[in-house]
This record gives structure tokens, C-alpha cells and sequence, in this order.
């Protein structure tokens, strides 16, 4: 440990007259967090090592320790910090404009997928999950897609109360993929990255192409 990192980490430790706040507490959950999350971003999960992080956040291990049990506890608290960051606001259900409810929303998951951190965040689970389950393990526990699904699900009910809720989930996790999809793949170097002014256009021809094809299950049911 540098110089530095032993000063920081002799100031970050609770004083020997009793345990920190519980500000100072949090303050320091958060600290691991942020040294986590670049470390893992900048050099992925195998690089990242207990030590690096305690060294990056100017703690020692015992500290460490009393906040989380191992790497893969600190590795689901970065996955759910960076989802959560990333995730949009719910939108108020609006039977009277379905379309324009979808088009906000579809805005706000296009521009939460394309941000820098989901697009490195993604390229470490690509590259390293098959070795580190714990990162799928991450992932899954924070249960964002799913949260992103319930939204969509409530919306097209509230507009559609005659739509199955299995054909309203098929369609929300379809009406992501429209999205999401080829423009996450394009960032991630498969061909030109969309152009940010091009979003708000890309999902309002999602959007159209979305509601015709839906509407006539709607009016089927």
C-alpha cells in the first residue's frame, strides 16, 4: 500500500474511542463501491483483487471485511449501484397516450443502455462471465430488466385491460429488444455507433412499428 493510500486509510478507520456513525459508515460502504467500480471497469473482475479495491479506497481489509464477505458480495453491490444509476423513472400509466408514454420511456432505456459505464459494464460480462459467473450472478439478482418489463407491462395494460399478461410481458421484453438491441450493438463496435440526435427518431419508428403489430393481438383478445 502507497504512502497515501496508509494515510487515507488511517483517517477512513473508526476511532478507538467507538464505531463510526452510521454517515461515516455508510461513507465508507460507499467508498468501496466507487474504488470497486473503476477498478473493475478499467480492468475487469479476474484483475481486480480485494487488495487493489482496499488500496484504491484507502481502507484496510478488516475494513473490508466488516462490510462485505468477499468479492462476490462487493461485485453484486457495483452491479446493482451501476443499474440503479442507469435506470428510468417510471412512468404514470396513460391509457389516453399510450404512444407518447412508450416514446419517454423507450428515450430513457435507449440512453441508460448507450451510457458508458452499462456499455463497459457489458463488455465485462461478455468477456468474462464464462469464467466468473458471479458477474451473470450480479446481474440477475438486481432484477433490473425485469423492473424495466413490469413498466412496459403496466402501461400496455392501462391502455389495453383486455391484453393477457403473458402476451403484455412477451411484448415488453420484444418492445426492449427493438430498442435496446442493434443500437447496443452498434456502440459495442458492430458497426457505427447511432449518433445521439438520432435516438429520439430511432424510438418513435420503434414505437410505431411496436403498437401497429401489437394492436391487432389487442383487438383479437
Amino acid at each position: 500500500m502507497t504512502r497515501d493510500a496508509d494515510t487515507t486509510a488511517v483517517v477512513c478507520q473508526p476511532s478507538r474511542g467507538g464505531r463510526p456513525s452510521r454517515e461515516a459508515a455508510q461513507r465508507l460502504g460507499e467508498q468501496i463501491v466507487d474504488a470497486a467500480t473503476e477498478l473493475l471497469l478499467e480492468h475487469g473482475f479476474a484483475a481486480t483483487s480485494i487488495e487493489a479495491v482496499c488500496v484504491r479506497a484507502g481502507v484496510s481489509k478488516r475494513t473490508f471485511y466488516h462490510r462485505y464477505a468477499d468479492k462476490a458480495v462487493l461485485v453484486r453491490a457495483v452491479v446493482a449501484r451501476l443499474i440503479d444509476a442507469a435506470r428510468p423513472p417510471a412512468p404514470a400509466p396513460d391509457a389516453g397516450d399510450l404512444s407518447g408514454a412508450l416514446r419517454k420511456l423507450g428515450v430513457d432505456v435507449l440512453d441508460a443502455a448507450l451510457s458508458p459505464r452499462i456499455i463497459a459494464l457489458h463488455r465485462l460480462i461478455v468477456a468474462e462471465s464464462h469464467r466468473f459467473p458471479e458477474l451473470l450472478d450480479a446481474v440477475a439478482v438486481t432484477g433490473g430488466r425485469d423492473r424495466v418489463v413490469a413498466q412496459i407491462v403496466a402501461l400496455l395494460r392501462g391502455a389495453w385491460p383486455q391484453l393477457d399478461a403473458d402476451d403484455a410481458s412477451f411484448a415488453a421484453n420484444q418492445f426492449l429488444q427493438l430498442i435496446v438491441s442493434l443500437p447496443q450493438q452498434r456502440m459495442l463496435a458492430v458497426g457505427q455507433p447511432l449518433p445521439a440526435a438520432q435516438r429520439a427518431e430511432w424510438v418513435e419508428r420503434s414505437v410505431a412499428l411496436f403498437l401497429g403489430g401489437l394492436g391487432g393481438v389487442a383487438a383479437a383478445g
